[in-house]
């Protein structure tokens, strides 16, 4: 029996932000149709449970202009909306939203603070589009196996001086701003 991933949602008038929290999943088969049906298949978890979703999605997108990210922690999709205003929900149909889908308070904002595109800061992950992605065979998926939403770290050589003041042979007034630095720091904190 497949089980059913944390979602959270959010959107703009031209777009709609989906996050799928599966950490370290594995075999991830994303679809998104025209329509507006959003599928999701991996397996996840110590035991390797597989991980199912199908959303029906309150009106059209263009698979081609949409996005997505396949992070270890978590799956994000941009999917562009076929007409551009705010839906009044994420999901067709009367009834509440299942308890697995929640509001991505993050990414939040009203329909009268809209600033148009550009106003979130997606931590500058490798977004691949849908529409080379292929459908729930997998096609396309070799490119997203590997990916990691982990920053790279910038590492950086100590330069000449700060080498001399780990050596102690600093001059002393470098010593004493060293020093005047770190304690303003201390008290700060």
């Amino acid at each position: 029996m497949s089980r059913h991933p944390e979602v959270k949602w959010a959107e703009r008038a031209d777009k709609v932000y989906i996050t799928v929290l599966l950490p370290d999943s594995k075999n991830a088969k994303v679809n998104l149709e025209p329509e507006g049906v959003f599928t999701l298949s991996a397996n996840a978890g110590a035991d390797n449970n597989l991980y199912e979703l199908k959303l029906d999605l309150f009106d059209k997108v263009n698979v081609e202009e949409s996005k997505i990210s396949i992070g270890v922690r978590n799956i994000v999709c941009v999917l562009e909306k076929a007409e551009k205003v705010w839906w009044k929900k994420l999901l067709r149909g009367e009834g509440k939203a299942p308890h697995y889908i929640k509001v991505d308070w993050d990414k939040w904002v009203d329909e009268d603070e809209d600033n148009g595109p550009g106003d979130i800061d997606l931590g500058g992950m490798d977004f691949s589009s849908f529409g080379n992605m292929g459908g729930m065979d997998g096609g396309g998926m070799d490119e997203f196996e590997d990916s990691s939403d982990d920053e790279e770290q910038e590492v950086m050589k100590p330069s000449e001086q700060d080498m001399n003041k780990a050596d102690g042979n600093a001059k002393p007034e470098e010593q004493g701003a060293g020093t005047m630095e770190k304690k303003e720091t201390d008290a700060s904190t």
